[in-house]
């Protein structure tokens, strides 16, 4: 079975959730070249809309998700990975997940504090 890349440019959602807690820790989007490298090295591989190019994560944290389980959704245009998180956080601004901030009376508030210093992990980078 092959995934449908055709409907975003070439590009299908990853959603990334922890395999033992079951919360989504992050959404990324695939090439074929970044599902392709996520499976042969069992690491979640992405593509950078914004830089262009394919991305491990962790490649500059060191915070990589080992992938324990992928499956896709019924239409094969998008990807789900249960994955083993490395480090403490997943987000770039620090947090252990990219969603933590929830609407509360029409506002967005940060929902949980910060796991790690993102400005000594990227120096810049993130």
């Amino acid at each position: 079975m092959e995934l449908d890349f055709t409907k975003l440019d070439g590009l299908i959602p990853a959603v990334i959730q922890d395999h033992t807690t079951g919360r989504v820790l992050m959404v990324g989007f695939m090439n074929d070249e970044a599902f392709r490298r996520t499976v042969e090295t069992g690491f979640a591989t992405f593509y950078s809309r914004t830089r262009n190019k394919i991305w491990m994560k962790g490649e500059t944290s060191g915070h990589r998700l080992a992938v324990k389980e992928i499956s896709t959704d019924c239409d094969h245009d998008t990807v789900l990975l249960r994955v083993e998180a490395s480090g403490p956080g997943v987000c770039h601004e620090g947090y252990q997940s990219c969603f933590f901030r929830r609407l509360e009376d029409g506002v967005w508030r940060v929902s949980e504090e910060r796991a790690y210093d993102p400005e000594g992990v990227y120096k810049g980078n993130a």
